[in-house]
């Protein structure tokens, strides 16, 4: 193996993949996206096809490695949108659409499951004991967990679940066409709450929730570290992204894991703030705590020996997407183009707008919420309109919206750490917008670190995982490739903390009436 020689690494997002070439220290050589399609049916199903994924990454891997003439690389790696699940057949291909981690088809199965007497937040007492204990949390209500998605299948599609030889993260597939072995990493498969979860270092199926749920070990994957080996580089995959077979191919790890590695938040309670389709807001800690109120805990990380405090809120760029697709730039006869660089230009009518949007409040919650509340009935809305109000003041509405939303998150996490989190390190696609940031620095009240290559945080850190797993790098190597800060206004913070307050209140004072209208 040459010194020199990049790392392939390939990031699953929702919206697409990107394929990046990537030096073992972390530096960004070149990379390329590809879009795919999101189809969301009816009673909250949110499907893509996996197929279509591995045909993304080839053109996008291809365009790479023809752009750039690199076709020999030290190794190869993924990361993927976490809690997905691709039910895949005897042959290695898929049986039906991948079901996605928006989707909430598997509610009544997961709360048909925990239920129980006496019932401890929608859940039998001894069975949320029982998961608790063993994996550290417990399956989402909201039916969102690759749990939940098993469950629907094997009641809505039991042709699919019988013919089924193994559930896989979108990860995993992605691992068995480079190498054709399938398996999972230990914090890969966690939201399959199926795991005992005690010893960080040996997860593994616990027989009492195997049991518990039903679900077969023959048609779950073996279990390995994110920095294990999962196999060489197959002729045919290798053919498939343009570069030469034989390279080993790193287990990975999944989106919320390897883009806290690529932010550098490698050190306890430093924190990852992701800004992409979704958000979160994590950090590693060393202890196993559980914070079921706010439906997060912490879980298996990509770092040996470590936890993730995960978590996840539903909506943060998708927001933006709504914006600019539903209601400025619809596809209707009042439309009749949409700006070339509307980011861009969002940012500069943002930036000139007043904080605190004329007292406008936006609500970020257009596909329900998971962190820091479990309610998937819930939904957005602008609060607060006049016959003044603006539509660059609605626009700077839903940036802070969002970021109200995080500093709700950053709460929760601050109780469950019984800390402040360290260093606040913003990555994902949100994090391009410095206008955003900013608002993000004076809503939480902390100094923003922007890290540089903020949207290809996820390929960063699956390169510096297979970078460990092939000996070339240690996690304790790595830092924060911070690109610019951005520090709180105290007088602007002042303003976000009366509206974020309301903010709080919307929610509590209508939970109750998005539940009636959303209950189906």
């Amino acid at each position: 193996m040459k010194p020199d020689m990049p790392i392939l690494a390939i990031d699953l997002g929702t919206s697409g993949p990107k394929v990046a070439l990537v030096t073992v220290a972390g530096e960004i050589l070149a990379w390329e996206f590809e879009p795919v399609r999101l189809t969301l049916l009816p009673n909250g199903g949110a499907e893509q096809h996996a197929e279509e994924w591995w045909e993304a990454i080839g053109r996008a891997a291809r365009r790479l490695t023809a752009a750039t003439g690199i076709t020999r690389v030290a190794a190869v790696s993924a990361t993927a949108q976490w809690s997905g699940t691709v039910a895949v057949g005897g042959d290695n291909q898929p049986l039906a659409s991948a079901i996605i981690w928006m989707d909430s088809r598997g509610a009544p199965d997961i709360r048909t499951l925990v239920a129980g007497r006496p019932t401890i937040a929608g859940y039998g007492a001894a069975k949320l004991i029982t998961w608790i204990r063993l994996t550290g949390g417990a399956p989402g209500l909201a039916g969102k967990d690759p749990l939940a998605h098993i469950l629907y299948l094997r009641r809505a599609h039991p042709d699919v679940y019988r013919a089924t030889s193994v559930f896989l993260e979108p990860k995993d597939y992605i691992n068995l066409r480079l190498t054709g072995v399938r398996a999972a990493s230990f914090d890969s498969i966690t939201l399959h709450w199926l795991t005992d979860n005690r010893a960080i270092d040996r997860v593994d199926y616990a027989p009492q929730l195997l049991a518990l749920t039903g679900v077969e070990r023959a048609k779950l994957p073996d279990l390995r570290r994110a920095i294990d080996i999962l196999g060489p580089l197959t002729a045919d995959a290798a053919m498939h992204l343009g570069i030469e077979p034989g390279a080993p191919v790193a287990v990975g790890s999944s989106d919320i894991h390897s883009a806290a590695v690529g932010a550098g938040a490698v050190r306890d309670y430093d924190a990852n703030l992701y800004v992409g389709t979704s958000s979160w807001l994590v950090c590693h800690v060393p202890f196993k705590r559980t914070d079921l109120i706010h439906n997060m805990a912490s879980l298996p990380s990509a770092i040996p020996g470590k936890y993730l405090l995960t978590n996840e809120q539903e909506c943060a760029g998708a927001c933006i997407t709504f914006l600019r697709d539903n209601l400025l730039f619809p596809d209707d006869e009042f439309t009749t183009s949409r700006p070339e660089r509307f980011y861009d230009l969002l940012d500069r009518i943002v930036e000139r707008e007043a904080p605190g949007s004329g007292g406008v409040i936006f609500t970020p919650w257009l596909y329900g919420e998971r962190t820091p509340v479990e309610d998937h009935t819930v939904r957005g809305g602008f609060h607060n309109l006049s016959l003044t109000t603006t539509r660059a003041q609605m626009m700077r509405a839903v940036m802070e919206g969002v970021a109200y939303n995080m500093r709700w998150l950053r709460d929760a996490v601050q109780r469950c750490l019984r800390r402040p989190p360290g260093a606040i390190i913003i990555t994902g696609g949100g994090a391009q917008s410095a206008v955003w940031g900013q608002i993000f620095a004076d809503v939480l009240g902390r100094p923003i670190h922007q890290a540089s290559h903020p949207i290809l945080a996820n390929a960063r850190g699956a390169a510096l995982i297979a970078a460990v797993a092939i000996g070339r790098r240690s996690f304790s190597d790595i830092v924060a490739p911070i690109a610019a800060v951005h520090r709180p206004h105290p007088e602007y913070t002042r303003i976000y903390d009366e509206l974020f307050r309301a903010f709080i209140r919307i929610y509590r004072q209508n939970r109750d009436i998005y539940a009636r209208l959303n209950r189906r």
